[in-house]
């Protein structure tokens, strides 16, 4: 909260240097509606707002989202976030007293607990933060542990972890990734055949870290065997066993003789920090060089984009029977596999306009710009 994702730029922990109007129509709304559903916590960006730190930013988290949106639950910090108010290492006093003041309930810290309760003792004690303001983090604080039932169950109920993960679950998901794939072009090479010859390209296609992305077991995710779960890969093989399915990452091998050829393409893991791309959000030279090697066979080419957020490939779309963003589909990549071969027809459509150039950056529906996709666009199968 709020306008991390218009910065400058698009930095992580940027300046989002916008009218308060543009903040209003564009970034508040899902904010609004989250309330209106009940969020309980809300977390503040480490980002700035027209050079102002949303975590000492009193106007946007008390008057705003305490008053005017009338949340009444707990505003937590983001990690360490109050040291960076002022742009130098460590917290101070002042910055204590900024962010409390600010309308947070909850600090975020890693470690140096003990200095921080010094410090807010002693803003306390000087009425630089009014005790109303201590009283009011509390009474969210607790008023939530009480509707969570912390009080009468405060421990997690263990004889319930042997079903994580189990097949519930992940049907759960599966049904989740199909239901998220966006269809975006076919020109009527889907849905595929469970009886064709198939061959799948891409270094995503049998990578379950690539298709889960980043924070998956750790910060920044990796690429690999890194969870348990079905890669793309393997879901078309489990879809359609009375197909060929021959498999290699770089398009080696394939010829006219297959009916399509499915490229699984895009980014690898990241969060944020590291996924910042100033540069460009294009595919790669692995990417180019998979689908080339595709095209040149002559057969039918799918073009599946495995990825965080909307691809830069309106300079390759006309070479390509069809395109589906798949996103990030986790563990259960058969899910994708249920679109590809018609068991379910795609229903997703798109969060965001999906840009025609990375000029266009940002993008939003009803700014002016021409976009590849608008906002809510996507494509389904012919009855």
């Amino acid at each position: 909260y709020v306008g991390d994702g218009g910065t400058t730029g698009g930095d992580d922990q940027g300046n989002a240097e916008i009218s308060e109007q543009e903040l209003r129509e564009i970034h508040l709304p899902p904010f609004r509606e989250a309330i209106e559903r009940g969020a309980g916590s809300v977390m503040i960006s480490y980002s700035s707002w027209n050079d102002v730190k949303l975590h000492a930013n009193r106007y946007l988290v008390t008057d705003v989202l305490k008053d005017e949106l009338g949340f009444g639950g707990i505003v937590v910090s983001d990690y360490d976030a109050i040291d960076k108010i002022d742009g130098r290492e460590d917290f101070t006093p002042e910055e204590v007293r900024a962010s409390v003041n600010a309308g947070l309930d909850m600090i975020m810290m890693s470690d140096r607990h003990e200095k921080f309760l010094d410090y807010l003792r002693a803003e306390v004690e000087s009425g630089r933060v009014p005790m109303t303001r201590i009283d009011d983090a509390n009474r969210r604080i607790l008023t939530k542990k009480f509707e969570l039932g912390l009080f009468e169950r405060p421990f997690a109920q263990r004889d319930l972890l042997p079903e994580v993960g189990g097949e519930q679950h992940r049907a759960l998901a599966r049904e989740a990734v199909r239901e998220s794939q966006v269809l975006l072009k076919n020109d009527g090479v889907l849905p595929l055949a469970k009886d064709g010859k198939i061959f799948v390209a891409g270094k995503n296609a049998d990578d379950i870290g690539n298709q889960s992305g980043g924070w998956t077991i750790s910060w920044q995710g990796g690429s690999g065997d890194v969870t348990e779960g079905t890669t793309i890969l393997e879901g078309i093989r489990r879809s359609a066993p009375g197909a060929q399915v021959d498999y290699s990452r770089n398009g080696e091998g394939v010829d006219d003789s297959y009916q399509a050829a499915v490229a699984v393409v895009g980014e690898t893991p990241y969060a944020e920090y590291e996924g910042d791309r100033p540069d460009g959000l294009g595919l790669d030279d692995e990417d180019l060089a998979t689908i080339a090697k595709l095209r040149e066979s002559g057969v039918p080419v799918v073009v599946l984009t495995v990825s965080g957020r909307p691809l830069d490939v309106a300079g390759e779309l006309d070479g390509w029977n069809a395109l589906l963003a798949s996103w990030l589909p986790g563990s259960e990549g058969q899910g994708v596999a249920d679109v590809l071969f018609g068991d379910h027809n795609p229903t997703g459509k798109l969060p965001m306009s999906w840009m025609r150039s990375f000029d266009q950056q940002p993008i939003n529906e009803g700014d002016g710009q021409d976009a590849l996709f608008p906002l809510g666009f996507g494509l389904r199968y012919p009855s």
